[in-house]
């Protein structure tokens, strides 16, 4: 008689677990929508400290060991290398943190409720929103909140750090913001995890279910220098938050591309 796989019945346990937990996640997203319907006080301030208890609860089912380098601020625009789905759970589970996803993730099933009821903020590929979301990302942070993007615009492997998107610190270029570079990773400098990348056309049950096969995923969060952004230009401010996440990480930045066609456009027309 064939032995079970290991890995195969660790990951069931596991998943058994955070199937249970998204339930009592979702009775918690119903009991804060209650409390702001009914109208007994504002959540504003109650909820990103309940989401940061239900997540510290979910990183050790994923089988997360998380180390973590300097300190989070408190209210700041956090601006983070992407690298997986796991990104949010992780910075969330960290410190009471809103997020700015991809508009997919709302379709996710029962995931994608719950983190618009819980505050995330979706943002479409193409879109004409970006005045919209960054006079809602800065009323957060005003409120004293701290707000997680990922202006690398989608996930990598971790190699190399793609160029950040600078529309989006726009928010940060206005009075009492401040920007903190974020930079993690997944493995460590000698070892970088093979399967915590959530790239290419994985999919979330896919992934999700190699994850919970390994024994055990490190990750380092390294949360680095405040910037001030009000003092600099939103592409200023990109490269300075790209340099200091490179630094940390000990990679490199991609070239830019769109600077590549116009120069090979160049070429050609000489």
């Amino acid at each position: 008689m064939a032995r079970p796989n290991p890995g195969s019945l660790r990951a069931t346990v596991r998943a058994v677990g955070i199937g249970g937990h998204l339930l009592f996640g979702a009775l918690i997203v119903l009991g804060l929508a209650l409390w702001r319907t009914i109208g007994i006080g504002s959540i504003n301030n109650t909820r990103p400290i309940i989401v940061r208890w239900w997540f510290q609860r979910l990183t050790p089912m994923l089988g997360l060991k998380i180390r973590v380098q300097g300190y989070s601020a408190k209210h700041a625009l956090l601006v983070a290398n992407h690298i997986s789905w796991l990104d949010v759970p992780v910075l969330g589970s960290i410190a009471p943190i809103n997020f700015l996803s991809k508009s997919e993730v709302r379709r996710w099933p029962m995931i994608g409720w719950m983190s618009a009821q819980i505050g995330t903020l979706f943002i479409k590929r193409g879109g004409n929103q970006t005045a919209d979301l960054i006079a809602r990302i800065a009323e957060q942070v005003r409120e004293r909140q701290a707000v997680a993007i990922f202006p690398e615009g989608t996930t990598s492997d971790g190699h190399q750090l793609r160029r950040f998107h600078p529309r989006l610190l726009a928010a940060a270029q206005q009075p009492g913001i401040d920007v903190q570079p974020v930079a993690i990773r997944y493995g460590s400098n000698h070892s970088p995890d093979l399967i915590a990348p959530f790239i290419d056309d994985d999919t979330l049950i896919g992934h999700l279910w190699r994850v919970l096969c390994q024994p055990q995923t490190e990750v380092e969060v390294h949360f680095l220098e405040i910037i001030a952004g009000a003092n600099m230009d939103r592409r200023t401010l990109a490269a300075n938050c790209e340099s200091q996440i490179a630094q940390a990480l000990g990679i490199t930045v991609a070239a830019d591309r769109s600077n590549a066609r116009r120069r090979a456009g160049e070429e050609k027309r000489r």
